[in-house]
């Protein structure tokens, strides 16, 4: 296996779920693995999730879908976002739920529907003041009239998105008292999911029949009892002794002071490490952080550390924790970006490791 490697603890995970389900009452998780489950591995992911019992699994394209399907997956999987009418047919073959934000999509689904002889289930995305996809809420009596009767179509669900449920409390509420219009006007009978992960932990009275937790799961959120459940592992693939005065990287950014040991580990930008990290992030090793010296290449960083090491050290090039310079959310902060970017960007060649009671139970290639 490639000396870099994300391990994921799937204990992590359960954690999480159960920490979730606790605040979000008990009601339906929706567990969401799109983009990779975060970088996490969807698949994997998605397997542990229905292990655990979630109502289902929701991704952003139809190819995100496919992959879950292909995998064996054959829980409830949501299509977010909006449907577009050209992935109608496509959306039915790989058997997913998909999201109707148009009237144009909800007659191209009907039609593709009825040409197969089935009964397309559907949620319906509402705008409740995001301004970017779903039908206008205040058009939610009309749109009911425009749907009555299209025999291809199960609308089972109703759902919104919280835009800014971490900060803005007056938008929020706008936005809850939005959807209970939705609410009314179509009636009992349906699953009805507003809360993301900032609603679950702030607005857990918007719980109603299902939660859509995304980057909580992956335990990338601080300060409510979460656990992030990966970390990036590499061993160096040279350690040398460099006298003063030697720069080090493309555009020498860092100089040695004295004679410094130096660790080059086999990680880079390609592999999701922002770039602009040089001479601030950290790796760690045994519980020591060491500073990541010179720039980060697209394959490689250079760590200085105390002393000679041998090539089968292990250093931890992301911590399941929230250091601020060695873990994903510490990444983020000092990017200037939210954890989100930084997980999503993970890379695919990154073989991933997951390990339940310390053991591992699957692996993937990069």
């Amino acid at each position: 296996m490639r000396p870099a490697w994300l391990e994921v603890d799937l204990d992590a995970l359960a954690h999480n779920v159960a920490l979730l389900r606790e605040r979000a009452g008990g009601v339906r998780l929706i567990g969401v693995v799109k983009a990779d489950a975060y970088g996490h591995g969807s698949v994997e992911i998605g397997r542990e999730l229905v292990r655990l019992g979630v109502w289902g699994l929701a991704v952003a394209t139809v190819g995100e879908g496919r992959r879950l399907r292909q995998a064996g997956i054959a829980a409830p999987v949501l299509l977010l976002g909006g449907l577009h009418p050209s992935q109608a047919a496509e959306v039915l073959e790989v058997g997913l739920i998909p999201s109707l934000s148009s009237l144009e999509a909800a007659f191209a689904l009907d039609r593709a529907a009825r040409a197969l002889g089935l009964r397309a289930q559907v949620h319906l995305k509402w705008d409740t003041g995001m301004g970017r996809v779903g039908f206008a809420w205040e058009e939610a009596a009309r749109v009911r009239l425009a749907l009555e009767g299209l025999e291809g179509l199960e609308i089972s669900g109703h759902y919104s998105h919280f835009a800014d449920a971490e900060a803005d409390e007056a938008w929020t509420r706008s936005q809850i008292a939005h959807f209970a219009v939705v609410r009314r006007v179509w009636g009992p009978g349906y699953v009805y999911h507003l809360c993301n992960t900032a609603g679950i932990f702030n607005y857990p009275e918007a719980a109603y029949d299902a939660v859509r937790p995304g980057i909580s799961l992956y335990g990338l959120w601080p300060g409510v009892g979460l656990r992030p459940i990966a970390r990036l592992l590499a061993r160096p693939t040279l350690v040398k002794c460099l006298p003063p005065g030697r720069p080090i990287g493309y555009g020498g950014l860092y100089t040695t002071q004295g004679h410094e040991w130096i660790a080059t580990l086999p990680v880079g930008y390609a592999d999701g490490m922002p770039r602009l990290l040089y001479n601030r992030a950290t790796v760690r090793l045994q519980g020591q952080n060491y500073p990541v010296v010179g720039r980060i290449s697209m394959d490689q960083i250079t760590v200085r550390i105390p002393r000679q090491v041998s090539l089968d050290t292990v250093f931890e090039v992301v911590t399941p924790d929230f250091d601020p310079s060695s873990s994903l959310c510490g990444w983020a902060e000092l990017s200037g970006t939210v954890s989100y970017e930084p997980a999503v960007r993970l890379a695919a060649r990154l073989p991933r490791v997951y390990l339940r009671g310390g053991v591992e139970v699957a692996r993937t290639e990069g």
